[in-house]
């Protein structure tokens, strides 16, 4: 895809309060994250098990609401979505405080939040993603999509920084009004986006149950977005296994203290930056097909570095191998998202969202417990060892399919709405896929 010679998409003011809106968001995030576990084990002296269960209630949440989501989206105006539902995360992210001051904080109270955090950020990320080709146009989806990247790798290097600091100082209970601000921020931001998107008229709205099977099979039938999505679960699944024992090798056998741990966790912050940097630059020189193979391929082998780290001066260049992770990570995602947004039609883009994080998010947790039980049984340095070869060998998926020589992004042919009814030429929704079938070739 070459590159737009405009000076860039930051100097129009509808994309520029995206990224505005998307930082704000971004950082009370990063602040809920840090912050709301601290709440269970500070606040209300919660075990291990409840600290785990919290942490899945936002998976499980967003896992519970991912694919009608995408259904949803696709029926209603994408700032509208983006605003509601940043609203209502800061209203029950302001619960927490309020019931901790008021003496009514319990843990149940916090999984609850956890769960419904986790549905509206499902929501809200389907209308995100959708919103991008809406404001930016088809041409321009590598640069918006690089610097929205960019936006949030800053917040996740600055987002923990600030989020420490804020802890130590208000206590976890009140750090999270910050989080709630950020997200009631993100909210007042979005409304200020003028250019409105044409709403799906009555007619072309399919029931909420046809518009999911339609989303999964418009991703299942098609070679490209198929290709993302086992790449992605591939790579998501052994992400979670090396993840799990990183957190263990880290402090028991490099000697870590929390700060060391920061300051490399801080580093992967960094290499995801420049790869949103320059993910743009790398996509018009090899094609946003290649780029989506190459970059696992050519970024996680160094990862190996970490499980034959000592301690010494071998652990900051065992870093140096993670943060070349986040790079290729983002730079893959930024190509990925492109091509996925340029290849969806207007009217799929909220289910095309919703069902590929699905499929990918769905192997997040099998990771995690493959990780902890490899590490029971092998020990942290070999599972690091089994993740790496995992992650590396995520490219295969993306090689075998039409990616591999993908130059350009290709273009969508919009279907139009479907009509109710079954004809000769099958179902309405085979009818859809045909059709964006052919327009594909």
């Amino acid at each position: 895809m070459p590159s737009s010679p405009r000076p860039g998409l930051v100097r129009d003011p509808d994309f520029g309060r995206l990224l505005a809106a998307t930082a704000a968001g971004q950082l009370g995030d990063r602040i809920m994250f840090l912050a709301l576990p601290l709440v269970a084990v500070a606040a209300l002296d919660a075990d291990e098990l409840h600290v785990g269960l919290l942490t899945a209630m936002v998976t499980t949440g967003s896992l519970l609401a991912g694919l009608p989501a995408g259904a949803w989206v696709d029926r209603m105006p994408k700032r509208t979505v983006m605003i509601s539902t940043d609203l209502v995360r800061a209203l029950a992210l302001a619960t927490i405080p309020i019931a901790w001051w008021a003496g009514l904080l319990t843990v149940g109270w916090l999984l609850a939040v956890a769960l419904v955090h986790g549905a509206l950020t499902a929501v809200f990320d389907a209308a995100h993603v959708s919103c991008v080709p809406h404001l930016v146009g088809r041409e321009d989806l590598v640069e918006g999509n690089a610097k929205i990247s960019a936006v949030r790798s800053v917040t996740s290097i600055g987002g923990p920084a600030l989020a420490g600091p804020l802890v130590g100082w208000a206590g976890p209970p009140a750090a999270l009004l910050a989080s709630s601000l950020g997200m009631a921020v993100s909210g007042v931001l979005a409304t200020g986006i003028r250019k409105r998107e044409r709403r799906p008229e009555p007619a072309g709205r399919p029931p909420l149950l046809r518009g999911v099977k339609e989303g999964l099979t418009f991703v299942l039938t098609s070679p490209v977005l198929r290709a993302t999505v086992l790449g992605d679960a591939f790579f998501l699944v052994f992400l979670a296994v090396y993840q799990a024992m990183l957190l263990v090798l880290l402090p028991r056998e490099l000697g870590l203290d929390s700060a060391g741990i920061g300051l490399v966790l801080s580093g992967m912050g960094c290499g995801a930056l420049v790869g949103a940097l320059c993910a743009r630059r790398l996509s018009a020189r090899f094609g946003p097909g290649p780029v989506c193979w190459l970059a696992p391929l050519v970024t996680c082998p160094p990862t190996v570095l970490m499980p034959l780290a000592h301690p010494g001066w071998t652990v900051p260049v065992a870093a140096v191998g993670l943060a070349a992770l986040s790079l290729g990570g983002v730079v893959r995602v930024v190509a990925q998202s492109s091509v996925q947004q340029a290849l969806t039609p207007a009217g799929m883009l909220g289910r095309m969202s919703a069902t590929t994080r699905f499929l990918s998010g769905c192997g997040l947790p099998v990771g995690a417990v493959l990780g902890g039980a490899a590490g029971a049984a092998l020990g942290a340095r070999t599972t690091l060892w089994i993740g790496a070869v995992g992650m590396t060998l995520s490219f295969v998926p993306g090689f075998a399919s039409p990616l591999r020589t993908m130059r350009r992004a290709p273009e969508a042919e919009d279907p139009g709405p479907a009509r109710p009814g079954p004809t000769r030429d099958g179902p309405p929704a085979r009818r859809l896929v045909r059709r964006w079938r052919t327009g594909r070739q």
